[in-house]
């Protein structure tokens, strides 16, 4: 028997929320703002790929909740999501509700080339991407031993679905910040366990397209 038929495996489904279009231009990281739901063509996708009998999972967020909320709408029969805050946005603190110019002008050069600052720059009243990535990599190790061998539906944000991804590949939360998670898109990540309770992780796939309707329509491989 291959090592692999001797392991758990723990699937997570990762959904970026819908867009949010009633902040346009400004930073809103953890402000409770509503996501826009009205691509009913991406969430019968998203609805048609997403697995049957799953634990969901959102942030406290409403945005998240509307997303999930809209998937059930468009034919996926899901449980109401647990709602685990340490999935939620990167907190901006007082940066919240600025212009990305006005961010820019406060930050006193603190650049990345893919993100608001560096990883490990905190706005202030804010947190840090590191800090971003330290949590949600706790809450994603708990809940994979807790719910271990099972498919978990994760309807989050952009900022805690690429540190999921940091936390899968052990690289730097300034690495991580190279990711690119579209809205509606599906991120699939997968914890194998061994009967030690060690995690090892494959991502298989990042920012696929929520429409299996569409040339990029994606279909996943099994689980193993």
């Amino acid at each position: 028997m291959s090592r692999l038929n001797d392991l758990t495996v723990t699937s997570w489904w990762w959904v970026r929320h819908a867009p949010v279009t009633s902040h346009q231009g400004r930073l809103y990281g953890q402000t409770d703002v509503p996501a826009n739901t009205e691509d009913k063509a991406a969430f019968e996708g998203l609805a048609a790929q997403l697995p049957k009998g799953a634990l969901w999972v959102a942030s406290h967020l409403k945005r998240t909740h509307q997303t999930a909320a809209a998937i059930v709408e468009a034919g996926h029969a899901a449980p109401p999501p647990l709602i685990e805050e340490d999935l939620a946005e990167q907190s901006f603190g007082d940066w919240q509700g600025l212009t990305y110019a006005e961010v820019a002008a406060d930050r006193a050069g603190a650049d990345h080339p893919f993100w608001i600052a560096p990883a490990d720059f905190s706005a202030p009243g804010g947190e840090s991407f590191a800090t971003v990535m330290a949590r949600v990599s706790k809450t994603v190790s708990r809940l994979s031993a807790q719910h271990a061998g099972r498919d978990i539906v994760a309807v989050a944000h952009g900022g805690s679905i690429r540190a999921a991804l940091g936390h899968a590949l052990g690289i730097t939360p300034h690495q991580a910040l190279s990711f690119t998670t579209d809205n509606l898109s599906i991120t699939r990540i997968d914890c194998f366990h061994d009967a030690g309770g060690a995690m090892d992780w494959c991502v298989v796939g990042v920012n696929l397209p929520p429409s299996i309707g569409s040339p990029h329509g994606v279909v996943f491989p099994p689980r193993r």
